[in-house]
């Protein structure tokens, strides 16, 4: 049987169809309440490209697993509890780590392979760049920092902080040389920063930068310290080692952002060729982002065959995100294959969990029905927030954090210019840096409220057009001080 027809057989078993278009094939999702009879290492290995790493904290990747997918360690005793599913090839059971966890701290110890492998993730030792643990161990990540839900069930995901981080050195069947691979890893949009390097995949096995072209990874966030696109990211990259890459360009390529609640990110590799795709893992399909040649200095590639997940080949600890999936495949999948895979990863149902922190909303006026905006989506330090017409773009996009700060493109927060009190002082973006004048309280009346100057989030002048300017006024009750989080 040919791979099409494999595909297409496999699909229907789990309620996924395959519409012919012009351009090839378009996976249509099925109900969620199907995602669990084929996940998607079912389909890599139906189109020929089988997982041989596959890492989650959320669900099965494989239709028949019942196995653990993660081990947590709780601080009250530093006992350990593997965290299973509640059915074979289903979500997880987040209950189990609950009631182990109820109480005390909890990290994530151990993310298990569902291939068979043995090709777990646990703690990063050090490398060229020392983590900040003693003898230059990274951290582990909290295992309570990351709720969401997937299938309507609870679930949590590898919250990466900078100084945290996951490897495997000694790997089994892991693309080496310049063997063809393909790696996905569906993650959290809203959490990066502009810092190396927060990387899913295969790396160099003695956590040296001593080569180019040593390491394959997908890279998620905003950093322009080597490749970058186009806005303020965040992008999809690839880091190759020596550079992060958007293209087959060593800088600028024209790469367009990536502004999804929930991500789907994509790199795959073979001879002199290889392809960067992505998409919103809630729903729709895959762009392509780029599809080509190898950069110059890039061919043959030289991998190692490591994993790693939330930092560099080197053991850079500086990145930020949030992982919930993925795998590494033996083989270059095709566009079918993968098409195949958002279709179950879209299926599967990611959703933000209920109550704070609200990850990844527009704060939109009630009076105007505009969006709270950084103009021009600038990232400078000062520029002064105000209401325009809703889009996608991440210069939209808000996490309100535990800690109250009202976060935008990962690093930014609104701040009370100058820390200052009087009505009319500038609501801006600034560095966060922990200070009462970044601090915000989202009430249930619909105001926001600055902590240091105890006032609220107000438009300027009632107005309600495009350009009208936002800052702190005396709490007053009026609709221009009204805001909803979405």
């Amino acid at each position: 049987m040919n791979v099409k027809k494999r595909l297409s057989r496999l699909m229907a078993a789990a309620g996924i169809s395959l519409l012919v278009a012009a351009s090839g094939y378009v996976a249509v999702a099925a109900p969620s309440a199907q995602a669990a009879t084929t996940g998607p290492c079912d389909i890599y290995a139906a189109g020929g490209t089988p997982c041989v790493a596959a890492h989650s904290t959320t669900r099965a990747l494989y239709g028949a697993f019942n196995g653990p997918l993660y081990q947590v360690r709780r601080s009250s005793d530093n006992t350990t509890r593997d965290i299973g599913v509640l059915s074979a090839g289903g979500v997880v059971n987040a209950a189990t780590q609950d009631s182990f966890c109820a109480g005390t701290n909890c990290v994530i110890t151990i993310l298990y392979d569902q291939s068979g492998r043995n090709n777990r993730l646990t703690q990063a030792p050090p490398g060229y760049w020392p983590g900040p643990l003693p003898g230059g161990w990274d951290n582990l990540a909290d295992a309570k920092a990351a709720p969401i839900t997937v299938g309507g069930q609870k679930a949590y995901g590898v919250r990466i902080e900078p100084g945290t981080g996951y490897r495997n050195n000694n790997t089994n069947g892991v693309a080496t040389g310049d063997q063809p691979e393909g790696i996905y890893a569906v993650l959290d949009g809203t959490h990066y920063n502009q810092w190396c390097c927060f990387d899913y995949g295969n790396a160099q096995t003695d956590g040296q930068a001593d080569a180019p072209a040593i390491m394959e990874t997908v890279y998620f966030g905003a950093n322009k310290q080597w490749g970058y696109g186009a806005g303020a990211g965040p992008w999809i990259m690839a880091d190759l080692e020596w550079g992060l890459f958007s293209g087959v360009n060593a800088g600028y390529n024209n790469l367009a952002p990536i502004n999804h609640r929930f991500v789907t990110a994509i790199v795959k590799g073979e001879s002199n060729h290889w392809a960067i795709r992505g998409g919103n893992a809630q729903s729709g399909g895959l762009t392509t982002y780029f599809d080509g040649r190898r950069p110059n200095g890039y061919h043959p590639m030289k991998k190692e065959g490591a994993i790693l997940l939330g930092i560099g080949g080197d053991n850079s600890v500086s990145g930020r995100g949030t992982f919930f999936e993925g795998v590494l495949t033996s083989g270059y999948p095709t566009e079918a294959t993968e098409n195949a895979v958002q279709a179950n990863i879209a299926a599967a149902g990611y959703a933000p969990a209920g109550g704070t922190p609200q990850q990844g909303v527009q704060i939109v006026g009630g009076q105007s029905n505009r969006c709270v905006d950084v103009p021009s989506a600038s990232t400078a330090n000062g520029t002064q927030l105000h209401l325009w017409d809703c889009g996608s773009g991440t210069n939209q996009r808000f996490t309100h954090t535990s800690s109250r700060q009202l976060q935008v493109y990962g690093n930014k927060c609104l701040d009370v210019s100058g820390a200052g009190t009087a009505d009319g002082t500038a609501v801006i973006i600034w560095d966060c840096n922990g200070q009462a004048n970044q601090q915000w309280n989202v009430n249930s009346d619909g105001t926001i409220t600055a902590v240091g100057a105890n006032k609220c989030l107000d438009a300027a002048a009632y107005g309600t057009a495009n350009g009208t300017k936002l800052h702190i006024w005396t709490c007053h009750g009026g609709a221009n001080q009204k805001w909803t989080l979405r």
